[in-house]
């Protein structure tokens, strides 16, 4: 068995994807790398997918596959990996060598049957033109390089949720809870990290900086304008993980608190790109998201809607959104998120 299965969803990615499969080739036979060609059309995603594959024929698969989008893509992989461990790494990203070795020597002392549901790592903002990077990390969060559960963890602060960068799932977890991304749906990626946290018991927290998540491109789905077009989807997924949260009863109330607090977060994602967009259709949307959010929990809706954040997106009139456009362009200067 593979110690660490990396998935690489690529479309169209002929132009970046190798400095992001050399940076996990670097695991050696530790680990596989299935790289998922979504059908691609444009440029030589699928020749470069084989050409690894046939270097690298005890590391690295390719999987060819009609063009299912970003999540069809991680299911793919998912479906193929028979690691102890999976990771997804987007095509335009990569990940830091020294901090992966640490990463492959900590999953490597793990005993059996005592491996941990879910390994949190640190992430950088790797943003084009920034002089400084930011890195995204947990050790005020988290214990340590030692195994907690959800009681252990304090205060997240608004920047540091974990997402997909930061995340490593123990394989099996994903496959009990039966994981499946919707298909042709962008932004599931919170998705991938939301649903499995009821199963999580057992964390484990490695202070390094791991993954470099590449901002920059004019196409990339968290530009604003990208965003502000395919608010649809947002909204899609936002409204999948209130239905989750409701359906999971997930018992550990730290747990229970940390999954209200990303839809809080969801929902203000969701709102300000919709008053962003400046379009009456769009403000009618985001009262529909929040009247979504009320019909399916009323008590659930008071926490998302009567918090700061859900305050802070939902101040009435041209003000209010003007206040929420305000509030977005500051935190964006902040963190730097896109």
């Amino acid at each position: 068995m593979k110690l660490l299965s990396f998935a690489i969803p690529c479309y169209n990615s002929a132009d970046y994807m190798e400095k992001c499969i050399k940076s996990v080739l670097i695991g050696g036979e530790d680990v596989e790398v299935i790289i998922v060609d979504d059908g691609s059309t444009k440029d030589d995603t699928a020749e470069i997918a084989d050409r690894y594959a046939k270097m690298y024929p005890t590391i690295v698969k390719a999987v060819h596959q009609e063009n299912g989008g970003h999540g069809q893509a991680v299911n793919t992989g998912l479906a193929h990996a028979t690691g102890k461990f999976f990771k997804v790494v987007d095509s335009d990203d990569w990940v830091d060598a020294r901090s992966y070795k640490k990463i492959l020597t900590t999953l490597k002392n793990f005993v059996e049957g005592e491996e941990p549901d879910m390994v949190i790592a640190n992430y950088v903002y790797d943003k084009v033109g920034a002089k400084r990077k930011k890195v995204i990390h947990y050790d005020n969060v988290f214990p340590v390089e030692q195994m907690f559960g959800w009681d252990d963890i304090g205060k997240f602060k608004i920047d540091q949720y974990i997402l997909m960068h930061s995340v490593i799932y123990r394989t099996q977890l994903l496959k009990d809870c039966a994981l499946q991304l919707p298909k042709h749906t962008f932004y599931v990626d919170n998705i991938f990290v939301f649903e499995p946290l009821p199963y999580v018991k057992k964390m484990y927290y490695i202070n390094t900086n791991f993954y470099r998540y590449f901002i920059g491109r004019d196409d990339q789905s968290v530009n604003e304008t990208v965003m502000i077009s395919r608010i649809d989807q947002q909204i899609r997924v936002t409204k999948r993980m209130i239905d989750s949260f409701i359906k999971s009863g997930v018992q550990n109330k730290k747990c229970r608190m940390y999954m209200r607090n990303y839809l809080r977060i969801m929902m203000e994602v969701s709102s300000i790109f919709l008053i962003l967009s400046g379009t009456k259709e769009n403000f009618e949307k985001k009262e529909e998201l929040w009247n979504y959010a009320k019909k399916s929990d009323a008590k659930l809706y008071r926490s998302l809607r009567y918090s700061v954040l859900g305050n802070s997106v939902n101040i009435p009139g041209k003000s209010g959104r003007w206040l929420s456009r305000m509030g977005y362009k500051v935190m964006n200067k902040l963190i730097g998120f896109n």
